[in-house]
């Protein structure tokens, strides 16, 4: 079955940085969109960072010039590097992805969520 697994979340002192990470596994053939999420308490998910499979990058305009999301396709994997994190930034943030697989032909997966808090 397919998986994704996150890593990268943690505790960070305003004006740090963190560097998420997600992989996916399973019979995957083709990844058509990755992205990363985030959902403080209190509120929606929000869309934080989406990449396409032909490269281009989508960003919430509170994380436009901070944040930077990549992809590497043989991995499988999509990565948001968080630099100058503010209070705010505070949710847990979950990866989406949209894929083909064996099985289930075109199909949205999410990861576990991790937590990012920011203190000020």
């Amino acid at each position: 079955q397919v998986q994704l697994v996150e890593s990268g979340g943690g505790l960070v002192q305003a004006g740090g940085s963190l560097r998420l990470s997600c992989a996916a596994s399973g019979n995957i053939l083709s990844i058509n969109t990755m992205a990363w999420y985030r959902q403080a308490p209190g509120k929606q998910r929000e869309l934080v960072a989406a990449i396409t499979n032909g490269g281009s990058t989508n960003y919430a305009d509170s994380v436009k010039g901070r944040f930077t999301v990549s992809r590497d396709n043989a991995k499988i994997a999509v990565y948001l590097q968080m630099n100058n994190l503010k209070p705010e930034d505070t949710a847990v943030y979950y990866c989406f992805v949209n894929l083909v697989s064996r099985e289930y032909n075109v199909q949205n997966y999410w990861g576990q969520g991790t937590q990012v808090t920011v203190s000020s």
